[in-house]
């Protein structure tokens, strides 16, 4: 049987496949091998994941953040072994190629990641061959639920939100002042969290002008810090993964069509999409 799995920082869903079909599904905690080592990822998997695999696991595709080196990599490979010990092939990769796996299959194309944080690559059917560096929350993450919330949180912030938005703000969130919000931005953790939970109020609010120029403005920008710069960009297609891409597709579609692009699948999450990945 095959596992696959995505894992970002607060969850990871796994699928276990025989064949073509998925014989068994579930959900455990995030991992990132920046705060966890071996041991401690091991100690999740066999509590919580082991006990939905009823047959032998030969084969692994991990997709997750933090996978920026072999090192990373090799903490998820190292607790796979711990918990699998018949496994014969391990896959460990970044949550970026398992964005572009999953959305544009195994033809080539632009994948693209609109969540809490934003990026994306070039890839060729299998593999990245190009990539526009992302820069994070404080520096990038145009497009994101991330850069939404602080636009909308900026625009509070500064009294330029019309009236009528205004009070609906705070109606939802209470009167904010300038201190809380730098508390959240520079002292609590997880920053990018909080902003992004202020986009689901652009959304609500979305037939307003106002929350509807602040997404379009935010896409606008992601379209032109990165896709823009790659290379055969007007000739592929732009497959994109995440919630603000999903939810707010409507208003990405027409901010791609406005500069020439062209959009293929968007998914909400990419699990599915990997399963027919490697199935196919």
């Amino acid at each position: 049987m095959i596992l696959i799995a995505d894992s970002g920082s607060t969850k990871t869903d796994w699928r276990i496949v025989e064949g073509n079909t998925i014989v068994g599904q579930t959900q455990t905690v995030g991992f990132s091998p920046y705060y966890q080592d071996a041991d401690a990822i091991a100690t999740e998997m066999q509590a919580n994941l082991l006990p939905h695999c009823k047959g032998k696991i030969t084969k692994v595709f991990y997709y997750g953040t933090g996978i920026t080196n072999d090192e990373k990599a090799g903490i998820l490979s190292t607790a796979f072994l711990k918990v699998f010990d018949e496994v014969e092939h391990i896959d460990v990769q970044s949550d970026v190629l398992g964005a572009a796996r999953a959305a544009c299959g195994h033809q080539v194309g632009i994948g693209c990641i609109l969540g809490t944080g934003s990026n994306s690559c070039y890839f060729d059917g299998e593999r990245i061959t190009f990539q526009i560096p992302p820069l994070g929350f404080w520096l990038g993450d145009e497009g994101s639920g991330g850069h939404l919330g602080k636009l909308l949180v900026l625009s509070y912030l500064h009294k330029e939100m019309p009236a009528d938005i205004r009070q609906l703000f705070e109606e939802k969130y209470g009167v904010m002042d300038r201190l809380m919000v730098l508390d959240n931005a520079y002292y609590k953790p997880f920053p990018n969290r909080y902003f992004a939970s202020f986009s689901e109020f652009i959304f609500d609010n979305i037939k307003d002008s106002f929350c509807y120029n602040l997404a379009t403005e935010s896409f606008r920008l992601f379209f032109d810090k990165y896709i823009l710069k790659y290379p055969m960009c007007f000739d592929v297609k732009l497959n994109f993964v995440g919630s603000v891409g999903f939810y707010y597709q409507q208003i990405l579609r027409k901010v791609a069509e406005s500069k020439k692009l062209q959009i293929g699948n968007i998914l909400v999450t990419p699990i599915d999409g990997l399963v027919k990945y490697h199935t196919i």
